[in-house]
């Protein structure tokens, strides 16, 4: 059955025909485990705009200089230099700008590198910012510490030496907690309870957009009516619970319709619409293309 089949993510082997145009980085033995880079050595390679997808591994981007606008679910977030973006595995996301001038650095890992290091690390706990439902952007300034490690990791990576592998999970959460002491971060999530709902919905959103399908049912599993629910949402964004619905149900179904060979069927099923019919109606409205037309686009 359509609901039995796994939704797929990137794994990084993955990443290079999704991301890039024609071109095949450079990489490490332990590319698949972790994996760090400057930026400015892909930004000239990215395939813009990068569509909206999942990965199977955590990372993250720290900017020295120059922005892009990357987005967590629904939201866009606009990171300069200073700043950190982080986001957990299977998380969708999408890249639509990277500035000409842009460098830094982008990271991603298997969090069982904390395991395999005797670590005693549970990331979305640990870390705010690793939270499916917490805030990605994380602004630092510029921090002579912060470069340093950022060296180390990629001193210890190009070297390729398994016997020093397990100091990378060493180093990654010295970073981490250095992250959290120097957050200078101003546009947190308001904690108002509109703000508060707001971002519990976004996130059940993007957890059960296939089996909740109506505002009613997401009300529900959230213990409030739906109309305060909607009350909540609008003051909050300017638009109707059900417009972020139908917001998730759209980006949802962009995701699985490049990333997965999923039956246009059973994508329907997986977005909350049960008649086949009636979501090829919804996505042609949105987009102006049948979910054919846009799987098949370049």
């Amino acid at each position: 059955m359509a609901s039995e089949k796994k939704i797929p993510v990137l794994k990084p082997s993955q990443f290079d025909d999704y991301i890039f145009q024609n071109w095949k980085p450079s990489v490490f033995g332990f590319y698949e485990k972790f994996h760090v880079e400057r930026i400015e050595n892909y930004s000239q390679h990215l395939k813009l705009p990068l569509l909206p997808h999942r990965r199977s591994v955590y990372f993250f981007l720290y900017l020295t200089k120059g922005s892009a606008i990357r987005s967590k679910g629904l939201i866009d977030f606009e990171i300069r230099a200073g700043d950190f973006f982080f986001l957990p595995a299977d998380q969708i996301t999408s890249l639509s700008f990277v500035s000409n001038d842009i460098t830094g650095f982008y990271c991603h890992f298997q969090p069982d590198i904390f395991k395999n290091a005797d670590l005693n690390v549970e990331l979305e706990k640990d870390f705010d910012f690793f939270n499916f439902a917490g805030f990605p952007l994380i602004s630092t300034n510029s921090s002579d510490r912060i470069l340093k490690i950022l060296e180390i990791l990629m001193d210890e990576y190009q070297g390729d030496t398994s016997k020093r592998f397990d100091l990378i999970a060493h180093y990654l959460l010295i970073l981490f907690r250095e992250v959290t002491l120097l957050n200078n971060t101003e546009a947190k999530i308001k904690s108002t309870s509109n703000a508060l709902l707001t971002s519990k919905y976004k996130t059940l959103l993007s957890k059960r957009i296939g089996d909740l399908n109506t505002v009613a049912k997401f009300a529900e599993e959230l213990s409030i009516s739906p109309n305060h629910l909607n009350k909540c949402i609008k003051a909050e964004t300017g638009k109707s619970a059900h417009e972020l619905m139908e917001e998730m149900r759209l980006l949802e179904a962009k995701v699985l319709l490049k990333q997965s060979d999923f039956s246009i069927a059973e994508i329907a099923f997986k977005v909350g619409k049960e008649d086949p019919s009636d979501f090829s109606r919804f996505f042609k409205a949105k987009l102006g293309l049948s979910p054919k037309q846009y799987r098949f686009s370049k």
